[in-house]
């Protein structure tokens, strides 16, 4: 990808509604270079699709966080499949260094959010944790 790519991708992600016309302009380039650069994006899977965000998505989760997880031993696959049935959890991480998984959580209440980090705790193997709501999301891709 050039900077061209990136900065019409940048301009989907911010309006993926925009009209070719308005993202040609946005560019400084032509509305056939616009509809050409999305097809050869999509052509090489760097863009799979669209989407739309509803404010009820938004508004389904007014409590979220992650959870920072540290797992003794060879228990990682295990408890990423005790996680995968918990269903206030949105996503599961792995990473490298302290922490061997990230968890995003999503509850509607800070007592059930609570809840769910008591049960993740107590799940055989996880040895330590931290975690941190979010206040707010600033981007979303």
């Amino acid at each position: 990808m050039d900077d061209m790519d990136n900065r019409l991708i940048a301009a989907l992600r911010h309006d993926a509604r925009a009209s070719l016309s308005d993202l040609a302009a946005d560019l400084g380039v032509t509305r056939t270079t616009v509809r050409g650069r999305i097809e050869k994006l999509q052509a090489r899977g760097d863009i799979l699709g669209f989407s739309v965000v509803l404010r009820e998505d938004a508004l389904q989760d007014p409590v979220r966080g992650l959870m920072m997880i540290g797992i003794e031993g060879r228990g990682t696959e295990r408890i990423i499949r005790q996680l995968q049935g918990m269903s206030a959890v949105r996503h599961i991480h792995s990473t490298n260094g302290r922490w061997d998984v990230i968890v995003e959580i999503g509850t509607g209440t800070l007592e059930s959010f609570d809840r769910v980090l008591f049960d993740i705790r107590r799940l055989d193997g996880v040895v330590a944790s931290e975690t941190s709501l979010l206040l707010s999301t600033r981007k979303s891709s």
